[in-house]
């Protein structure tokens, strides 16, 4: 589909065009003597958006038209026209040669329109039994629809970069943090597969709204139903919807969908952003845990020697305009009575800016993980100097000395200090140093304070033992590839 300029003037992409008292709205003309002022029909149109509806705004209209023709209510002739104009207008719009005009004011109409001019009077029939409400209604969920699709397929190629990387990197050492400090050692295939569950859950969240959305509203009408004897459950099952809505007022009116759908993409793109922000410490000059190659980092027009990891920086930024656009759609929607209101125009802009901007961030976040080279030898070395394995300490002083573990906690506290005031490691204690504060501390002690023995012993379900990442990996091929 060609992509239009955003309405720079009466017909996209063309210099605008003078607006005339005759020129009056064909989907409402009859009631009205003269056109609307030029103002008037800048801020009435959505086709400088809502152009991306064609495709499914075609598709639905030549479901409704077939519906419309087994049920006798138009005759086959008419139909046989329709739909042969209906596919011209699906080609035109594919070659780029569709000209969308802002005087017909949203895609219902530009294709009504261009349908009038291909067929004649017999396009006046395709608009029986149907609003804009349930047509606009069942169009925004053909689309979201298959936009969910896509962004789950773009969140599963992400988890397998994820699992490639933590497959390639079990049992690779590097410092977990809490509140940022050095904390214990994990390793960083487990790491990274804390990121492969964030990104399950976004994907059940995204599953869960689909299922929800996927109830065709066209045949609700404006807001009251039809008196004509269509088949709701007919085009409902054409159009790959589970059933019809159940109430003509909810089908209009609602947009919980859109609410909901942007509530999971909100908490995608915080997910995908905190990787982000892990990604950019990893790179930093003061952990180089891993480099990037030149086709995800950026240079400095001014520093010649910098290499920025503007792609990781960029979705990190991205996320406040999705997180934005649920508080946006939610405001819309505030104290809005039904059925239809025109301040429901303003929920697709909010969806084609998430939807735009989180399938850009999943691709490049993809692209980073792929490609990111990981530094092992200072993963390993970053772990040193920071009394990482003094919880280990604790948990010997427990399992071998069986002392309570706030009892062991206070004497691993005392020997941090007084390693901390010597400048030395836990491990370069020596015993005679230590069994002043626990004389029953032995030699054995020193096994407990290695980050390899450190990360080999968290062997709980879930945990970052390199024999658990290869099996917590095994299970996460099995859940989400």
């Amino acid at each position: 589909m060609s992509t239009p300029a955003q309405d720079s003037g009466r017909e996209i992409n063309a210099p605008p065009e003078p607006v005339t008292p005759a020129q009056v709205n064909a989907a409402w003309g009859g009631r009205f003597a003269r056109g609307p002022s030029e103002i008037m029909e800048k801020i009435n149109a959505s086709i400088g958006f809502d152009y991306r509806l064609a495709d499914v705004d075609i598709e639905a209209s030549m479901v409704h038209c077939r519906m419309l023709r087994a049920q006798k209510i138009i005759s086959d002739p008419d139909a046989a026209a329709i739909l042969g104009g209906l596919s011209q207008i699906r080609d035109e719009i594919a070659a780029g040669k569709f000209k969308f005009q802002t005087a017909h004011e949203d895609i219902h109409m530009n294709v009504e329109m261009r349908l009038k001019e291909l067929i004649g009077p017999a396009a006046g029939r395709l608009h029986t039994a149907r609003s804009r409400n349930d047509q606009v209604a069942t169009d925004f969920r053909l689309w979201l629809r298959r936009e969910i699709d896509a962004m789950i397929r773009g969140m599963t190629q992400l988890q397998a970069a994820l699992i490639a990387q933590a497959e390639a990197h079990y049992d690779a050492i590097l410092p977990g943090l809490t509140h940022f400090q050095s904390a214990q050692p994990v390793t960083f295939g487990h790491y990274l597969l804390a990121y492969v569950e964030m990104l399950g859950r976004d994907r059940g969240r995204l599953t869960d709204a689909r299922r929800r959305m996927n109830e065709c509203p066209l045949g609700a009408g404006a807001l009251a139903g039809t008196p004509y004897a269509i088949d709701r459950g007919f085009t409902a099952a054409a159009l790959g919807f589970d059933r019809p809505t159940e109430n003509s007022l909810d089908a209009v009116s609602d947009r919980d969908f859109v609410v909901e759908f942007l509530a999971a993409a909100s908490l995608l793109a915080v997910h995908l952003s905190r990787l982000a922000e892990e990604i950019i410490v990893w790179y930093s000059d003061r952990f180089r845990f891993i480099t990037l190659s030149d086709q995800f980092t950026t240079g400095s027009s001014m520093m010649p020697q910098k290499r920025n990891p503007d792609a990781a920086e960029l979705i990190r930024g991205k996320t406040g305009r999705v997180v934005g656009q649920v508080v946006s759609v939610l405001m819309m929607l505030k104290a809005l009575p039904l059925a239809y209101s025109k301040d429901m125009q303003e929920d697709k802009e909010p969806v084609f800016d998430a939807v735009e901007n989180l399938q850009l961030g999943l691709a490049a976040m993809t692209g980073m993980v792929a490609d990111l080279k990981v530094n092992v030898a200072a993963m390993r070395a970053a772990t040193t100097g920071s009394f990482i394995t003094a919880t280990d300490l604790a948990d010997y002083l427990v399992m071998a000395l069986k002392l309570p573990f706030r009892d062991a906690h206070e004497i691993t506290g005392k020997l941090v200090s007084l390693a901390e005031g010597k400048q030395i490691g836990l491990a370069d204690l020596s015993l005679a140093e230590m069994q002043p504060i626990c004389p029953a501390i032995t030699s054995e002690i020193y096994g407990f304070l290695t980050v390899e023995g450190s990360v080999a012993r968290r062997t709980s379900y879930g945990g970052t033992a390199p024999d658990q990442v290869r099996a917590a990996i095994a299970r996460a091929k099995a859940r989400f590839l």
